[in-house]
């Protein structure tokens, strides 16, 4: 995934009310940007990091630029963008960067299950297997000696799709949930179970129920996020 137009430099001053964040421009002043990351950011809001930013000329944006990346304490660049997830994705599997999910013909996105009053985010059909439903979740979390954890907060969203998930292996069908990690010094993501020890439960109910659990880190640049390599998932 390009960046349409080149990103804007700054330095973060402070992320505050989960959606807003203070930033001190390279080109001189201070402006309050769009966070689009409802989590806690382990790691990736210290005050004086590099962060860069996109703009809209949408008129009706009461804060045109949106925080994209941020540079951590040890230099990693890390895209905190949640709602770019679903394209980075959606990219890689038209691409197919990721070996599992390869082959289908028919990707849709944003599929609803009436039955259980839930959407996830893919249904791949049209493949050499069985059809496939797919759930995304993004990483960015703070790692620890290439350790990245997920979530980052309490998740109740997070849990449900898990189970949803189960349901639907139970019920016959094959079943996804992929990591998508925004940063790329990761080599395994854990579940947070000190964070959301429910989520921890839920997810590996799912992995019990037939639920197949990949993970994939990104190529991040100010130029581009781009899915490459594929990373454990430990659930132990």
């Amino acid at each position: 995934m390009h960046f349409a137009d080149p990103l804007i430099t700054g330095r973060l001053i402070r992320r505050y009310k989960r959606f807003l964040a203070d930033v001190e421009l390279d080109g001189g002043g201070t402006i309050t940007a769009h966070c689009p990351n409802t989590g806690a950011m382990l790691g990736c809001d210290e005050p004086g990091s590099p962060v860069w930013l996109s703009r809209s000329d949408s008129p009706g944006r009461k804060y045109p630029h949106t925080w994209e990346l941020v540079e951590t304490r040890d230099g990693t660049l890390v895209g905190i963008h949640t709602g770019r997830t679903n394209g980075l994705v959606a990219e890689a599997l038209a691409n197919e960067r990721i070996p599992e999910l390869a082959g289908y013909d028919s990707v849709q996105r944003e599929v609803r299950i009436v039955e259980m009053k839930s959407r996830l985010d893919f249904f791949l059909a049209d493949g050499p297997g069985p059809s496939c439903y797919l759930e995304v979740k993004n990483v960015t979390a703070a790692v620890q000696e290439g350790v990245a954890l997920f979530p980052d907060a309490v998740s109740v969203r997070a849990a449900r799709h898990a189970s949803d998930l189960a349901m639907l292996t139970r019920a016959g069908h094959r079943a996804v949930l992929l990591f998508c990690v925004q940063r790329g010094d990761v080599a395994e993501v854990r579940p947070a179970d000190h964070i959301d020890p429910q989520y921890g439960r839920a997810l590996r109910d799912a992995v019990a129920a037939g639920v197949e659990v990949c993970a994939y880190r990104c190529r991040v640049d100010p130029d581009q996020v781009v899915v490459s390599e594929p990373v454990r998932v430990a659930l132990d």
